[in-house]
């Protein structure tokens, strides 16, 4: 669950563009817009190494302090570099900590599944974060899912994962796959097919064919 919140000291931005926003980057600062409760949107900027520190972390909410007050805000979006790597713009969102909010939860899967015991078996990660409804105080920073009793040609969606609380609502396609064994068919040649079906999902590990002795 959310430990001891992150507070982050912004000063409003005056100057926008895309030039002016590199020289804050450069300078040791992150762009940032500030909105909600109905106010205008609020350009800011804030310490750049604190704030990716935490986001990389897996933390979505911050106190934030600036023009005299503070207040909690939840990560609604980030924008990446080209590479997709480095974080170079946040938008904030303004939230009460009691407030019910949706948010994208990172699933962790934990254990190793028996299935990869089958030649030719791979464990594949197709949805890696699941968006879910709870109040902003229990946010998890990621969710578990165990996938040790995972067999071959199995699946796990996102409806069978437990959420560490009963009141946190799924919002995501319950149909959704988070954990799959597939099994690549060997054909006479040797050579390894690709698996029908499969769009190209993340793979996690892969059980290999023994090398042959001499």
């Amino acid at each position: 669950m959310q430990h001891e919140t992150t507070t982050l000291i912004a000063e409003r931005r005056e100057r926008l563009g895309s030039r002016y926003a590199q020289r804050l980057r450069a300078g040791g600062r992150l762009p940032a817009i500030v909105y909600g409760h109905g106010e205008t949107p609020i350009p800011v900027a804030v310490d750049r190494k604190l704030a990716v520190q935490h986001i990389e972390r897996g933390e979505k909410v911050f106190n934030i302090e600036f023009d005299g007050r503070t207040e909690t805000v939840l990560v609604k979006d980030l924008q990446f570099d080209h590479l997709g790597t480095e974080i170079i713009h946040a938008d904030l969102t303004l939230v009460n900590l009691n407030e019910r909010v949706e948010t994208n939860v990172h699933v962790h899967l934990i254990g190793t599944p028996k299935g990869l015991k089958t030649e030719g078996a791979l464990l594949m990660h197709p949805t890696t974060q699941i968006t879910i409804e709870c109040t902003v105080t229990n946010i998890p920073e990621e969710i578990d899912v165990d996938v040790s009793e995972l067999d071959a040609h199995e699946s796990i969606h996102a409806s069978e994962i437990k959420l560490p609380l009963d009141t946190m609502k799924l919002v995501s396609d319950a149909d959704a796959i988070v954990a799959q064994i597939v099994v690549k068919n060997v054909e006479s040649t040797g050579e390894e097919a690709t698996v029908e079906g499969q769009a190209a999902p993340e793979v996690l590990t892969e059980k290999k064919k023994d090398e042959e002795k001499d």
